[in-house]
């Protein structure tokens, strides 16, 4: 077996449809790749109260790295006169594809960047109690310890029915 050719397998580029008009973000180089990693990774590190290399994230400030992620469709964006919230989705939303995959970006995209409507199932769980937690029993305590003999039933009594 042998390799195919690489370009015929990957899909290089995300389109965006904005008001209309789909605009095609091309694959970003190695270069800015790994500079939105790198950037990212210490932006997180940063977050969490870690050690940061100030340089990276200096030079990150100094570059116009939406222009950079967003590639030939910046231009065409800032062109048509696209408005900055939606530029800044756009980019945010190729810079999840370069971190981690198109399924990713294409679930920020259509999420409005709302980190709540990432995770409609986690709403959706706290507004409503799900049929299976309403009747599971609980399983006790797992202290270790024991309810003395004459106390098992609790409150229930000796489970008989009164009338």
């Amino acid at each position: 077996m042998a390799f195919k050719e690489l370009g015929n397998l990957l899909d290089d580029s995300l389109s965006l449809p904005i008001k209309g008009k789909v605009y095609t973000v091309p694959a970003p180089s190695a270069a800015t790749g790994l500079r939105v990693q790198s950037i990212m990774q210490a932006a997180a590190a940063a977050a969490d109260g870690g050690e940061v290399d100030r340089e990276m994230l200096a030079d990150a400030a100094e570059r116009d790295m939406y222009r950079d992620v967003l590639g030939s469709a910046h231009a065409e964006m800032v062109a048509d006169g696209v408005e900055w919230p939606t530029l800044k989705h756009a980019a945010v939303t190729a810079m999840v594809w370069i971190m981690q995959d198109k399924d990713r970006a294409e679930a920020y995209w259509n999420s409005g960047g709302d980190p709540s409507r990432l995770a409609p199932n986690r709403e959706q769980r706290r507004k409503a109690p799900s049929a299976a937690a309403s009747s599971t029993r609980s399983r006790g305590s797992t202290s270790g310890t024991r309810p003395r003999p004459d106390n098992r039933r609790g409150a229930r009594g000796s489970g008989a029915r009164r009338k």
